[in-house]
């Protein structure tokens, strides 16, 4: 049996639902016997999407099956597509049609779409069966195939159908990652960039040392990063899990993120998009109330930009962006609560005030107009002499 030295393994720590996190190169191809480790047998309902299992969907079905799993596939459509009541409805078919049992599994090999709506899936049928979180995606690696949340999208918005259910196991292999489009790896970064924000600003620090490593994937970089975002994660749900508390700092970003991502229909930005952009506007909406320095809002929008994530935001109305907001699972009695940061490694929750939120925005939107107009104006051109 494989097994992952304590380097490369990291524990969240929840009582009799605790679980490893194993993170080392070259692990997909043993993922029969990592799950015979922790005493997972019978049939394993595969979900995955085309684009990853044309990519490793052989590989990991061939190690299951040379463990005795009796592996079979579920395809979902990449992207938030597959979020959907209606795709959650069809992986339960897949299931009843099987003959799955409750001592079988779900793998979930993916990205942090397909980890939610599979882990869903494994919390609502037969009232819960295990499922495994195989993460393909940097923004799952290092963020959504931790910590238990699972669910869907509704129309109004983001993850507001779902339920707390851990895996029993994640198991990471940063080989995999190689595969991935840049639009993707770079808008991973937004996550990795998030969790120096809100907890260490020593580990800000070295990304910001690190750029270039991390836009080329370097493998003397990556798998640090990989560790210290799971190291952190695992801290903060092993003390909230439901997220009642100190849980709440890991949504920086994403209460405007999220309200981009509704407002665009889930097509204009890929998630890692919208959480960079929901943390430049949420520093920035800091910096007005008073909470931050404009130094603490230069240097992680410097860091945004270095790697690669945009950071202007669409046109839009402030009704459209407030209203998208209040569809948001983070509000509590009617109040929007949003993570703004105090110092580099240091964030608050606090809720947000309409009016006070009006007015940052409209000066926000003044200011790109007059960027804008700025960089539309054509250089000058120099006179040329007279001849005499």
């Amino acid at each position: 049996m494989m097994t992952a030295s304590p380097a490369n393994r990291v524990q969240v720590a929840l009582g009799d639902r605790s679980y490893d996190i194993l993170i080392q190169p070259g692990i997909l191809n043993q993922l029969g016997q990592v799950l015979q480790g922790v005493g997972c047998s019978g049939r394993v309902g595969v979900v995955t999407n085309p684009v990853v299992n044309k990519l490793y969907g052989i590989e990991v079905c061939r190690a299951l099956t040379q463990a005795g799993f009796s592996p079979f596939l579920i395809i979902v459509p990449d992207g938030e597509q597959a979020k959907t009541v209606q795709w959650l409805a069809k992986i339960l078919d897949a299931l009843v049609i099987q003959r799955v049992e409750r001592q079988d599994m779900i793998v979930a090999l993916g990205g942090g779409v397909t980890g939610d709506v599979a882990g869903f899936a494994a919390s609502v049928y037969l009232r819960g069966i295990p499922f495994v979180q195989v993460p393909t995606t940097l923004v799952a690696q290092v963020d959504s195939s931790v910590g238990g949340k699972t669910g869907v999208n509704h129309p109004s918005g983001k993850n507001l159908i779902g339920a707390f259910y851990q895996p029993r196991m994640v198991v990471i292999d940063p080989r995999v990652l190689h595969t991935l489009s840049p639009r993707q790896w770079i808008a991973g970064l937004a996550e990795v960039i998030k969790y120096g924000m809100i907890a260490d600003k020593r580990f800000f620090a070295f990304l910001e040392e690190h750029v270039e490593g991390l836009r080329t994937r370097a493998e003397d970089v990556i798998p640090h990063v990989i560790r210290r975002c799971c190291e952190i994660k695992a801290e903060v749900v092993g003390g909230d899990e439901r997220e009642v508390g100190r849980r709440r700092i890991l949504n920086y970003g994403h209460t405007v993120g999220h309200a981009l991502e509704s407002w665009g229909h889930y097509k204009k930005w890929v998630h890692g998009e919208a959480v960079g952009l929901g943390m430049v506007q949420e520093a920035s909406m800091a910096q007005y109330l008073g909470i931050c320095s404009k130094d603490v809002v230069e240097c992680q929008d410097d860091l945004i930009k270095r790697v690669g994530l945009p950071i202007m935001m669409p046109k839009m109305k402030f009704l459209d962006l407030w209203q998208a907001m209040q569809h948001d699972k983070k509000v509590v009695k009617g109040d929007i609560h949003c993570v703004l940061p105090r110092r580099i490694g240091d964030v608050c929750v606090v809720p947000l005030v309409r009016e006070s939120i009006r007015k940052w925005f409209l000066v926000q939107q003044q200011a790109a107009t007059k960027a804008a107009k700025v960089f539309r104006k054509p250089a000058s051109r120099p006179r040329l002499a007279r001849k005499k």
